[in-house]
């Protein structure tokens, strides 16, 4: 294992303590490394809080700012967060409107985030589940929630720097997620550090379609295809999927997985836009990048989700995070 670190057991903590002073102008960081937070907190508004296993970088703490999180809480790599750590970050945001719990369909996630929320006071939860591949996987019970998490973390996002009330904004985020739809595809395994080799074995010409982030199975093992025919595929299933509703304008947001060059995910970006058209659907809205990623995992995944005039103008609102940055 060739990795850029000193200790397995010091990774997570050593790189906060960088991202957060990398990023210190926007970012502070809580008691014991528990939470990225914003460095300034805006009175009377919604907090809205995530967070997963680490891994998956920039999600979250990359969306910690103006515009999408009040603060991410990180867990170890590919491991839920505690429930002490929302329960803490909850207790430092809330600043008298509520706390929105944005939170990935992961069983540890979701059972973590469930504890916080029940010992917590003024909070809600939006419940992401954008992945059509599999019903159920080792993760999961439903869907898994993966790249959409982040189209719904920035429409909300800027709902709630608005002023918006804590149950329309669980509202939104609900009619966001039932809006998004992912598929993901990889042509790599991933490495968790503390395990030292790649987490499945995949051959040089083979691909696992409808991978998740863990790099969890997907739908079947295949061989390489070429992108238009991946792209063709993906894009059957998530508009298949999304049925009557995939007419219009949407936001098309191809995510790398840590290991694909921005060259391949802007291909892979063309071959979906043409084949989506084609069908009907108009991209008003574009993302290209590795936003939800699985540390070093080749491959992308494709999330399209549709748009009203509404969810339109709050992805294009002004935000300001490691990540995402525009309009400001």
């Amino acid at each position: 294992m060739k990795k850029l670190i000193n200790a397995v057991d010091d990774v997570l903590t050593e790189s906060l303590d960088g991202f957060v002073a990398a990023h210190a102008d926007i970012l502070v960081l809580g008691d014991g490394h528990k939470f990225v937070r914003r460095k300034n907190l805006k009175p009377g508004k919604v907090a809205l809080i995530s967070g997963g296993g680490s891994g998956h970088e920039p999600l979250h703490g990359g969306l910690v700012g103006h515009g999408m999180l009040d603060a991410a809480c990180p867990g170890q790599v590919f491991t839920s967060p505690t429930p002490d750590q929302m329960m803490e970050a909850a207790e430092a945001l809330n600043t008298g409107a509520g706390v929105l719990f944005i939170v990935k369909n992961y069983e540890g996630d979701v059972m973590n985030f469930e504890m916080a929320a029940e010992m917590s006071e003024g909070v809600m939860r939006v419940l992401t589940n954008d992945d059509v591949a599999v019903e159920d996987s080792l993760y999961t019970t439903g869907r898994r929630g993966v790249a959409g998490t982040l189209v719904v973390e920035k429409i909300v996002g800027a709902a709630a720097e608005e002023g918006m009330a804590l149950l329309d904004l669980k509202k939104l985020g609900d009619r966001v997620n039932a809006a998004t739809r992912s598929m993901g595809v990889a042509l790599t395994s991933c490495t968790v550090p503390a395990a030292g080799k790649p987490n499945f074995e995949i051959g040089d010409d083979e691909m696992e379609f409808g991978v998740g982030i863990h790099g969890e199975p997907g739908r079947r093992r295949d061989k390489l295809a070429p992108a238009d025919a991946i792209a063709a595929e993906m894009c059957k299933a998530i508009v298949g999927d999304l049925g009557a509703t995939a007419k219009g304008g949407a936001l098309l947001f191809v995510n790398g997985f840590g290991g694909t060059p921005l060259m391949e995910l802007y291909l892979m970006y063309n071959s979906a836009r043409r084949i989506l058209e084609k069908q009907g659907v108009t991209i008003a809205r574009s993302l290209v990048g590795s936003y939800v990623t699985s540390l070093d995992m080749a491959g992308c995944s494709i999330t399209l989700t549709m748009l009203d005039d509404e969810t339109a103008r709050l992805w294009d609102a002004p935000v300001h995070t490691p990540a995402l940055r525009w309009g400001m």
